[in-house]
């Protein structure tokens, strides 16, 4: 059975950045996920992400991604396309995940598919809330990450 991470990433105290992690609690709070399939909160972890994805056959991460777009427009990049992007990183947590998609591949357990689904910031400041335009995004992508999973063979059950 594929074992498949979705990992949310960012800084909850600095607004819209924590967005991935809000994604993460909108999915964990509102529906239940087959046993091979880990939803994480990887908040600003970098390196120390790498033991909870070694071994993943597929990893979907969420987070706030400067795409140079709206605040608040959605993005999905998908294998090449991801590496593309962390070449221009953002934050410190994006020099995290770069590092720890590397250091799969020096290891010889590359990630067979690795999909990031983002939201343009509006605001990245100190604060616990996310802003008015990017809110809306955790529902959107929430349903997003469920299609994606869907595309994998995956079926998520609400909570009841």
């Amino acid at each position: 059975m594929e074992k498949i991470i979705v990992l949310g990433v960012g800084n909850i105290l600095m607004q819209d950045e924590g967005f991935g992690v809000r994604v993460v609690e909108e999915l964990t709070r509102r529906y239940i996920f087959p046993d091979n399939v880990q939803v994480l909160d990887g908040g600003t972890l970098g390196m120390e992400l790498l033991r909870f994805i070694t071994g993943a056959d597929r990893l979907l991460i969420i987070d706030a991604v400067n795409g140079g777009g709206e605040p608040g427009e959605l993005y999905q990049f998908a294998n090449e396309e991801v590496k593309a992007y962390f070449k221009n990183k953002v934050s410190m947590h994006e020099l995290g995940i770069q590092d720890v998609l590397a250091a799969l591949e020096l290891l010889e357990q590359p990630v067979n598919d690795v999909v990031v689904l983002g939201i343009q910031p509006a605001v990245i400041d100190v604060g616990l809330e996310l802003s008015e335009i990017v809110q809306p995004g955790v529902v959107m992508a929430a349903a997003r990450v469920l299609d994606i999973l869907r595309s994998w063979g995956i079926n998520c059950l609400p909570h009841t």
